[in-house]
């Protein structure tokens, strides 16, 4: 049984379209489970990249997300993006608490009750694209605003307020070696913004996601006050780009496929189910995200992963198993069967998923209802991609109409 082997160097920084990174490819078809070093942090790590591993991972009591808290981790970004009392970083039962009171937000109920202000809001925003005429940048007209505007509506937060908070966590996702300042500044600002802004939400609840999470009860069981506030600003962060990114790549993806495209057209119907087909294809992230540690020796994959070891998984890999999805790398509108990874999976599956999923409804099928002959202005070779995001995402997207 292997129990260290020489580290890959991973900068993880491959950014060509929605390609997917060549090196990530060599680690599932060769490896399974890879010796890796990052460019922030100290010490190697292992990667994780089968989907049957990838769920053991996250999901096996034997690693854990609390005991990365205070270590310096090998990871993608110059500062952790992860708050030390955030859900993410929480093992259960202190995650099972705090997601069965998230999630009371999150509720189907719930989501369709934030469905009206999500069409409201697409609905002005292509109001404004078509204003501006043809051809126009749907990431500015659509991809950027919408998710904010989305996020910001359902958590109640000021108009005035949204860009310059978008702006800061923007900031968090940049690994440029030289933004650890600007980054730690940024985490601060954000974190003393929810504070206020929850505390207040505590004094006079009104019916936004603030309100509803800072009354939710599980028996006696509510969130205090730094839990509320950490919570709320996650959902901000992981509310807002994430969702804005995969706009563009949907987009781009459809825009670039004929076929694909011709067909949701003629059958609206079919979108929830083509969105988690491109979901699982597309590949939305550079590298890896939160590790775990080990607290105890694993044997998996021929791999004896010892206690204190670093863990890192790819939700990318994991989407791309062959032993699990037929054709993995074709992008298939009527794939159904094994759910895809791209929201995570077990204790740290995103809460925000119902809402992002929605969004990505509701946003493709007012805009393919709106501009039936939608297409690139520009040759799909120009489209500009985002460099030194641990995101992938087109920076603009012209189309015409």
């Amino acid at each position: 049984m292997e129990s260290g082997s020489s580290a890959h160097n991973c900068p993880f920084d491959f950014a060509e379209a929605l390609e997917f990174d060549p090196q990530l490819k060599q680690f599932m078809e060769n490896e399974k489970i890879s010796r890796i070093k990052l460019p922030h942090g100290e010490g190697e790590a292992w990667l994780v990249t089968r989907y049957e591993d990838v769920r053991t991972v996250t999901t096996d009591r034997r690693f854990s997300r609390a005991a990365v808290v205070g270590k310096d981790f090998p990871r993608m970004t110059p500062e952790p993006i992860v708050q030390d009392e955030a859900i993410n970083v929480m093992d259960p039962p202190d995650s099972s608490r705090l997601r069965s009171l998230v999630s009371k937000g999150f509720t189907p109920r719930n989501v369709e009750h934030m469905r009206p202000s999500i069409e409201r809001v697409v609905a002005e925003l292509l109001d404004g694209m078509e204003e501006s005429g043809s051809p126009a940048d749907l990431v500015e007209h659509l991809a950027a605003p919408l998710p904010l505007a989305a996020i910001c509506e359902v958590l109640d937060i000021p108009d005035e307020d949204s860009w310059e908070l978008r702006r800061h966590a923007r900031t968090m996702m940049d690994f440029s070696p030289d933004n650890r300042d600007a980054a730690v500044h940024s985490k601060a600002y954000l974190r003393e913004y929810f504070t206020k802004l929850t505390a207040e939400r505590r004094a006079r609840p009104g019916d936004d996601l603030v309100s509803v999470l800072a009354t939710a009860r599980d028996g006696d069981e509510i969130l205090n006050d730094k839990e509320l506030a950490v919570m709320a600003m996650v959902l901000l962060i992981t509310g807002q780009d994430t969702t804005s990114n995969e706009i563009g790549n949907i987009a781009y993806t459809l825009l670039t496929r004929p076929r694909e495209l011709a067909m949701l057209r003629e059958r609206p119907d079919r979108i929830p189910q083509a969105i988690e087909e491109m979901l699982r294809y597309i590949p939305f992230r550079k590298g890896v995200g939160i590790p775990r540690i080990a607290v105890e020796d694993v044997e998996m994959g021929g791999v004896l992963i010892r206690a204190g070891d670093v863990v890192h998984v790819s939700y990318l890999t994991a989407n791309r198993d062959p032993e699990k999805y037929d054709r993995p790398d074709e992008l298939d509108l009527d794939r159904t069967g094994t759910p895809h990874m791209t929201f995570g999976w077990g204790g740290h599956h995103c809460l925000g998923a119902p809402l992002a999923t929605m969004e990505l409804q509701v946003a493709f099928r007012e805009l393919l209802r709106r501009f039936p002959d939608l297409r690139l202005a520009k040759p799909a070779d120009e489209v500009r991609w985002s460099a030194t995001s641990i995101w992938r995402y087109p920076v603009a997207l012209h189309v015409a109409w």
